[in-house]
This record gives C-alpha cells, structure tokens and sequence, in this order.
C-alpha cells in the first residue's frame, strides 16, 4: 500500500468540482423510465425488444478498449464529451422516432456513449487524487462521492421523468434531456484534467495496443482485479436487470415500481458513499460483505415476500456498488496511468462478454422454472465474486502500486515542463516572424501570452532583437568607412 500523504482536501475538492456537476447533469437522462412505455407506442413487441437489446450490447464492447486506448493517448475529458455528444445524438433520434428501426440505431448510438464512460470516470478521478495528494488513500472517497452525485442525478430524473411525461409527453422527456447534457459538456470543460497518463515517453499506436493487451493478460494481479471487477459488474447489472421480474412475479402494483427503481439506483450512491470509510481489505469486513450477499441472494429463491424481496435487492445492490469499487481500486493500483482507461474498459467488456450468454440462461430457467428459481444463479455469481474478492485483496497485499506516491506531482510537472519546453521550441522557430509582424492575430497573441510566463523567451527575444538592431547598423554604414586592405597597402605592409 502507498503510505498516506497529507492531503489538501479543499484543493481537490475544488479541482473535482466540475466533474461532480457534469456527472450529475449526465445522469439525468429524463426518458430511462418511461422508455419502454414509449417503445411500445411505437410498435415494439418483445422480438423487437430483443432484436434492440442484441444491437446494443453488440456496440459497447467493441468500442470500450479502442475508447479506453483512444483516452490514454489523448484525452479522457474530451473522450467523455464526445460519449455526451453520443447520448444527445441518441436522445434526439429516440424523441424522433416513430418506428422500430429508427429507435434500434438511437439505441446503438446510446452504446457509444456508453462505451466512452466505462473505465474513463474512475480513471479521471484516481490519476486526479494521485497528482493531487502524491496517494491513492482517497480515492474510494472520491469515486464514492462521484458515484453518490451521479446516482442523485438517476434518482431525480427517475422522478422527474414521469412527472415531465405525465404532463407533456413521453416523446418531450428525450428532447428535454439533450440541454441538461449540453451542459454537462460545458462543466467537463471547466474540468483541469490529469496528467499523469501524459507522464511516459509516447510510444506508437501499435506499441500501446500491445502493452494494454499484455498486461491484461499476463500480470497476476491485474487478471485477477479484472475478472473481480467484471464478475461484480455483471452481478449488479443482473439485479438490476432482472430485479423487476421478482416485482411481476408476485403482482405488485405499478405505483410501486418508480419508488422501488428509486430506491434500487441510489444505493449506487450509497454504496459509493460508504465505500471510502469501510475498510474493504479487512478480513472482518470481508466476511460481513460475503455473508451479507449470499444470504440476500439465497433469500430470493423461497421468499414471497414482496417487503423481503425489495429489501434483499436493494442489500444486495449495495454490497455489489461498495465492493465494485474497492475493486476498481486494486485494478487502478495495478496499472500504470498511461494505459489504465484501456485496462479499466478491457473490464467492461468481459462484463458484457459474460452477461450476454447469462443473460440468456437466466431468461430461460426463469421461463421454464420461475423466477425464484433463477435467483440460484445470482447464488452462484455471488460465491463466484466472493473468491475473486478474496483472492484479489490477497494478491494486493504488500505490493505497491505501479504509480510511486512520491513522484505522482513530480511526473505531472515533468509534463509540463516537457510542453512548456516544445512551446519554447515553437516560439524560437516564430521570432523572426514576430519581430517582422508576420503573425497573424491568434498567433501572436499566443506568442506574447507565452513570453509573459517564459523568462527564457523573453530574454532570448530581446538577444534577437539586439543582434538584428546591430546587424541593421551595420548594413547602415556607408561604404567608403569600411577598412579595405587594397585601399591601405602600408598598413598591410606593416601588418
């Protein structure tokens, strides 16, 4: 473990301000629960429903690594802007959409957004704490509250969602989404992103690819923080996924199920909240986490209780978000900063690799055997991330992790010295165009705002502008002054 380092906590608070809002204004996406009302007013029927399920999930795993890859060599902030971008294009197809093929490619489209998300947040927010406070000791707090303020964001459009389509349209709620998004965009700008990930000498493209792809599957520790982190993944989207049949099966009223889907997506805040003050790795609090999670699993196979089944999903949930992100933490503190989002994403996609055939056997036994009796399988997912978090916690103990505390500023300010060196480069190559006034505007509006900051420049500029004013002298002076050696032959006689 990395030995703590006082942190300033109202700098970072401050740095992780704008994030917080942009995660919050992004989750609220008003149409989520209203969207199946709206399928089926414009011709959806369960093939259909499959047939949208099938293009989505076939989207986002294909696109999570090359997003993730994408970001570590470029920009996590824009990565995430553009996954925006993606959920407002979604958001305008879905709200025009008057058949089923049109609403299947808004639904492709939303899993490019999607896509661009996974493994970039936590990324963000771990490289951020790192530079900030040279340790890793609080970034479950701070993904936590992350978590907390996008899950206030579900919570609230969950609500106002169904407000906003009682009293206008289920159609409206798509196009009152993309203006709350367009302004998470404007928040991700105010956002100073890390630089951490800039930190290693650049490599090509090919290099990069290998080296992400390598190391997922040949370090120890980053295999088994992977298969932990998609195992719980996988875990939770089942509960929330199928939680609802439980509500079917025993004939709850519909005015139950928006303040059951309330209550389901905050423990994602909760959870995230609780998270950064429970010491996860502890033995204690392992076995409390497990045994917690198995008994709320196997109390879904018998119960017909509707109290008991909301209330064992929703333990359940809270578990999988608190124990979803320690894992995302041993898998940040295994990887190097330059290739973490593409890690980080490589475990979304095994996510989605596993949920798809369970997803399958689960509707099937639950088809053929009742719900109740599919709620084994959750049994078994749970003793499956059990031993993965078990095993996990035991690997990491006692290895460091790949980032030295000590050096995390000093390898953003290697960053930046290293652009404030080529910006140097850049202006010496300009001077003589600057000092001929033939710059254009922006140009030199640049150029002067660097030399304000670059006492290097500043001086070198005013060298050039000496030896240019003596060059001008020189070429100045009439000919007839200059020493000639053909026009004092005694003097070169004598010399």
């Amino acid at each position: 473990m990395i030995t703590k380092v006082a942190a300033p906590p109202r700098t970072l608070a401050r740095r992780l301000l704008p994030l917080q809002i942009a995660i919050a204004l992004q989750g609220l996406i008003l149409w989520v629960p209203i969207e199946k009302l709206f399928m089926t007013q414009i011709g959806f029927d369960a093939a259909s429903v499959g047939v949208m399920a099938a293009a989505y999930a076939a989207v986002v795993p294909l696109l999570e690594v090359p997003s993730g890859i994408l970001a570590d060599r470029w920009s996590r902030v824009w990565i995430m802007i553009l996954g925006c971008v993606a959920l407002m294009i979604s958001s305008l197809i879905g709200g025009l959409s008057h058949s089923v093929i049109a609403y299947v490619i808004a639904a492709m489209v939303l899993g490019i957004y999607f896509a661009f998300s996974s493994g970039t947040v936590d990324s963000v927010v771990y490289d951020t704490v790192l530079e900030e406070t040279g340790s890793n000791e609080l970034y479950e707090t701070w993904i936590g509250r992350i978590r907390a303020v996008e899950s206030a964001g579900f919570v609230l459009s969950s609500l106002a969602g169904g407000v906003l389509a009682q009293y206008t349209s289920t159609r409206f709620t798509y196009f009152a989404t993309i203006p709350l998004v367009g302004l998470a965009i404007l928040a991700f700008l105010r956002f100073e992103e890390p630089r951490l990930h800039q930190a290693a000498e650049h490599v090509s493209l090919r290099s990069h690819v290998a080296l992400t792809f390598r190391t997922m599957i040949t370090s120890r520790a980053v295999i088994w923080a992977l298969l932990l982190v998609a195992t719980a993944g996988l875990l939770a989207q089942a509960v929330f996924e199928f939680g609802p049949l439980w509500l079917v099966a025993l004939g709850a009223p519909a005015v139950l199920y928006g303040p059951y889907w309330a209550v389901l997506v905050s423990t994602l805040g909760i959870g995230g909240l609780l998270a950064g003050k429970l010491h996860v790795e502890r033995r204690l609090m392992l076995a409390v986490l497990i045994i917690l999670s198995l008994t709320t699993a196997l109390l879904l196979t018998w119960t017909r209780s509707l109290a008991v089944v909301v209330t064992t999903q929703v333990v359940l949930a809270l578990v999988l978000a608190i124990v979803g992100i320690h894992a995302s933490r041993l898998l940040h503190d295994a990887v190097p900063s330059s290739i973490r989002a593409g890690v980080s994403s490589g475990a979304g996609t095994i996510t989605w690799a596993l949920f798809v055939p369970f997803s399958l056997v689960f509707g099937w036994a639950a088809l053929e055997n009742g719900v109740h009796w599919s709620g084994f399988m959750l049994a078994g997912a749970v003793v499956a991330v059990a031993v993965l978090l078990v095993v996990s916690v035991r690997v990491s103990r006692g290895v460091a992790p790949v980032e030295v505390a000590a050096t995390a500023k000093e390898e953003a300010v290697e960053v930046a010295q290293r652009e404030h060196e080529l910006a140097c480069k850049q202006l010496v190559e300009l001077v003589a165009d600057y000092l001929d006034d033939a710059l254009s505007p922006e140009m030199r509006a640049r150029f002067e705002e660097h030399l304000a900051g670059c006492d290097g420049c500043t001086t070198y500029l005013g060298q050039t502008r000496r030896v240019m004013a003596e060059l001008q002298d020189l070429s100045a002076v009439p000919d007839h002054q200059v020493a000639d050696p053909e026009d004092h032959p005694h003097k070169t006689e004598r010399a």
